[in-house]
């Protein structure tokens, strides 16, 4: 390729950069990242804070859906980040990565960024530092380990945070992960259960992440034998995920099994 830097030799930096603009990364059915990859004509997607188009993957396959109106000759829009961070954390990492600020109408009006960061200051930066310091962990004591550090912080800041702020989230959905790991799905089912009105008020419409979500605590609701509750979530998760995902897509359809499993034994009981 004809890259050139200053010296005559090879650029790789400069392919480096042009790779590392154009990649996406490649998620699994729970949204959680596993790789990246470079998929040409997706990148000539642009960015948008609140975009009609979201991408799911199928395994290596990119699927692109629409999950809003789109007139004739609208351009069609991605997110290039995650939405759930405040305005100014967007910008920079937007500049950072991609090199362009973001002047759409999300960031124009600073939308939910109150709530975001809602809650002492103090408190939040506490929780945001032992978010950011999880490293994916692999055995039973390190889980545990996890668990332990945010149920202390859960507890001191009962009354500093609510739920809606991102780090306080953030948290909860770590927690939550840390007690299906352990298997503990009551306690799962506590933390899972709280997410929901802030991914609600955060993710509202159709969005991959929401739907996911009530899959989960839907599931969690199942293993608790607490049927009407459990039906009711994983008939959201589906009204959202047949637009995010399709019908065809393996979590839909595993989604679609458990839910005709809790409607049968609904009607046998």
């Amino acid at each position: 390729m004809g890259f050139s830097n200053d010296s005559g030799n090879p650029g790789f930096f400069s392919l480096f950069l042009q790779v590392t603009c154009n990649c996406f990364t490649i998620s699994n059915g729970e949204m959680q990242d596993v790789g990246v990859g470079l998929y040409p004509s997706m990148s000539l997607l642009n960015h948008s804070c609140d975009p009609n188009c979201v991408i799911v993957f199928e395994g290596y396959q990119l699927l692109l859906r629409s999950v809003q109106e789109i007139q004739i000759g609208e351009e069609l829009t991605i997110s290039y980040i995650e939405s759930l961070m405040p305005t100014r954390e967007r910008q920079k990492q937007l500049m950072r990565q991609y090199c362009f600020e973001c002047d759409c109408l999300f960031c124009q009006n600073q939308e939910k960024d109150a709530e975001k960061l809602a809650g002492e200051e103090h408190a939040w930066k506490e929780v945001k530092d032992a978010v950011n310091e999880v490293r994916y962990p692999k055995s039973k004591e390190e889980w545990e380990q996890v668990l332990a550090r945010f149920q202390k912080l859960l507890s001191s800041n009962t009354g500093c945070l609510p739920d809606t702020n991102i780090y306080q989230l953030k948290m909860l959905d770590c927690a939550m992960d840390a007690c299906i790991n352990l298997e503990s799905w009551e306690e799962a089912l506590s933390y899972g259960s709280r997410t929901l009105g802030p991914y609600s008020l955060y993710y509202p419409g159709f969005h991959p992440l929401r739907a996911v979500q009530l899959m989960r605590v839907g599931k969690l609701q199942y293993s608790q034998d607490m049927l009407p509750q459990a039906l009711e979530t994983l008939k959201q998760a589906y009204n959202i995920m047949k637009v995010t995902h399709g019908t065809d897509h393996s979590l839909m359809q595993a989604l679609m099994e458990i839910k005709e499993q809790c409607e049968a034994i609904m009607r046998i009981q």
